[in-house]
Protein backbone atom coordinates (compact mmCIF):
# COMPACT_ATOMS: atom_id res chain seq x y z
CA UNK A 1 0.00 0.00 0.00
CA UNK A 2 2.87 2.35 0.86
CA UNK A 3 4.48 1.83 -2.59
CA UNK A 4 1.14 2.37 -4.30
CA UNK A 5 0.72 5.68 -2.47
CA UNK A 6 4.29 6.63 -3.33
CA UNK A 7 3.65 5.96 -7.04
CA UNK A 8 0.46 7.96 -6.86
CA UNK A 9 2.34 10.89 -5.31
CA UNK A 10 5.04 10.74 -7.98
CA UNK A 11 2.41 10.63 -10.71
CA UNK A 12 0.57 13.59 -9.20
CA UNK A 13 3.84 15.52 -8.90
CA UNK A 14 4.67 14.76 -12.55
CA UNK A 15 1.22 15.88 -13.67
CA UNK A 16 1.55 19.08 -11.66
CA UNK A 17 4.95 19.78 -13.21
CA UNK A 18 3.58 19.25 -16.72
CA UNK A 19 0.58 21.48 -15.98
CA UNK A 20 2.85 24.18 -14.59
CA UNK A 21 5.07 23.97 -17.66
CA UNK A 22 2.09 24.29 -19.99
CA UNK A 23 0.78 27.24 -18.00
CA UNK A 24 4.15 28.96 -18.28
CA UNK A 25 4.13 28.51 -22.05
CA UNK A 26 0.60 29.83 -22.30
CA UNK A 27 1.35 32.93 -20.22
CA UNK A 28 4.00 34.29 -22.62
CA UNK A 29 2.77 33.82 -26.18
CA UNK A 30 5.15 34.23 -29.08
CA UNK A 31 4.87 37.86 -30.26
CA UNK A 32 4.58 37.21 -34.02
CA UNK A 33 2.66 40.44 -34.59
CA UNK A 34 5.19 42.52 -32.64
CA UNK A 35 8.05 40.93 -34.61
CA UNK A 36 6.25 41.80 -37.86
CA UNK A 37 5.92 45.41 -36.68
CA UNK A 38 9.64 45.45 -35.84
CA UNK A 39 10.46 44.07 -39.29
CA UNK A 40 8.39 46.85 -40.89
CA UNK A 41 10.10 49.49 -38.73
CA UNK A 42 13.51 48.21 -39.87
CA UNK A 43 12.37 48.33 -43.52
CA UNK A 44 11.13 51.92 -43.09
CA UNK A 45 14.47 52.93 -41.56
CA UNK A 46 16.33 51.29 -44.45
CA UNK A 47 14.15 53.15 -46.96
CA UNK A 48 14.89 56.43 -45.16
CA UNK A 49 18.62 55.90 -45.71
CA UNK A 50 19.50 54.84 -42.17
CA UNK A 51 22.17 52.31 -43.22
CA UNK A 52 24.24 55.20 -44.59
CA UNK A 53 23.11 58.08 -42.37
CA UNK A 54 22.59 56.26 -39.03
CA UNK A 55 24.64 53.07 -39.26
CA UNK A 56 25.04 52.47 -35.52
CA UNK A 57 21.34 52.83 -34.78
CA UNK A 58 20.47 50.69 -37.81
CA UNK A 59 22.87 47.91 -36.78
CA UNK A 60 21.38 47.91 -33.28
CA UNK A 61 17.83 47.61 -34.65
CA UNK A 62 18.77 44.78 -36.99
CA UNK A 63 20.61 42.93 -34.22
CA UNK A 64 17.67 43.14 -31.83
CA UNK A 65 15.24 42.07 -34.55
CA UNK A 66 17.39 39.02 -35.32
CA UNK A 67 17.59 38.17 -31.62
CA UNK A 68 13.80 38.56 -31.26
CA UNK A 69 13.25 36.22 -34.21
CA UNK A 70 15.60 33.65 -32.70
CA UNK A 71 13.88 33.89 -29.31
CA UNK A 72 10.53 33.34 -31.04
CA UNK A 73 11.86 30.24 -32.80
CA UNK A 74 13.15 29.00 -29.45
CA UNK A 75 9.63 29.59 -27.99
CA UNK A 76 10.91 32.21 -25.54
CA UNK A 77 7.97 34.59 -25.51
CA UNK A 78 9.06 37.24 -23.02
CA UNK A 79 12.57 37.83 -24.43
CA UNK A 80 11.14 37.81 -27.96
CA UNK A 81 8.59 40.46 -26.98
CA UNK A 82 11.14 42.68 -25.25
CA UNK A 83 13.65 42.43 -28.10
CA UNK A 84 10.97 43.14 -30.72
CA UNK A 85 9.87 46.24 -28.80
CA UNK A 86 13.48 47.41 -28.50
CA UNK A 87 14.04 46.77 -32.22
CA UNK A 88 11.03 48.97 -33.03
CA UNK A 89 12.39 51.82 -30.90
CA UNK A 90 15.89 51.46 -32.35
CA UNK A 91 14.57 51.36 -35.93
CA UNK A 92 12.43 54.43 -35.28
CA UNK A 93 15.50 56.21 -33.89
CA UNK A 94 17.54 55.18 -36.95
CA UNK A 95 14.80 56.46 -39.27
CA UNK A 96 14.50 59.77 -37.38
CA UNK A 97 18.28 60.21 -37.32
CA UNK A 98 18.49 59.58 -41.07
CA UNK A 99 15.70 62.07 -41.77
CA UNK A 100 17.35 64.65 -39.50
CA UNK A 101 20.70 64.18 -41.26
CA UNK A 102 19.03 64.55 -44.65
CA UNK A 103 17.17 67.70 -43.50
CA UNK A 104 20.37 69.18 -42.06
CA UNK A 105 22.18 68.58 -45.36
CA UNK A 106 19.34 70.21 -47.32
CA UNK A 107 19.36 73.21 -44.97
CA UNK A 108 23.12 73.62 -45.37
CA UNK A 109 22.79 73.49 -49.18
CA UNK A 110 19.96 76.02 -49.04
CA UNK A 111 22.06 78.38 -46.91
CA UNK A 112 25.01 78.05 -49.28
CA UNK A 113 22.77 78.79 -52.27
CA UNK A 114 21.29 81.83 -50.50
CA UNK A 115 24.77 83.18 -49.72
CA UNK A 116 25.84 82.69 -53.33
CA UNK A 117 22.70 84.41 -54.58
CA UNK A 118 23.17 87.28 -52.16
CA UNK A 119 26.79 87.66 -53.18
CA UNK A 120 25.85 87.65 -56.85
CA UNK A 121 23.09 90.17 -56.19
CA UNK A 122 25.52 92.48 -54.36
CA UNK A 123 28.03 92.29 -57.22
CA UNK A 124 25.51 93.19 -59.86
CA UNK A 125 24.17 96.18 -57.91
CA UNK A 126 27.59 97.76 -57.18
CA UNK A 127 28.45 100.70 -59.37
CA UNK A 128 31.27 100.17 -61.80
CA UNK A 129 34.13 102.62 -61.70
Amino acid sequence: MHTQLSRLMRGATACAAVALGLAACASTPIPNEKIAVAREAVHRAEAAGAPELAPVEMATARDKLARAEKAAVDREGQPATQLAEQAIVDADLAEATAKQQRSHKAAMEFDANMRALSSESNRSTQPTQ
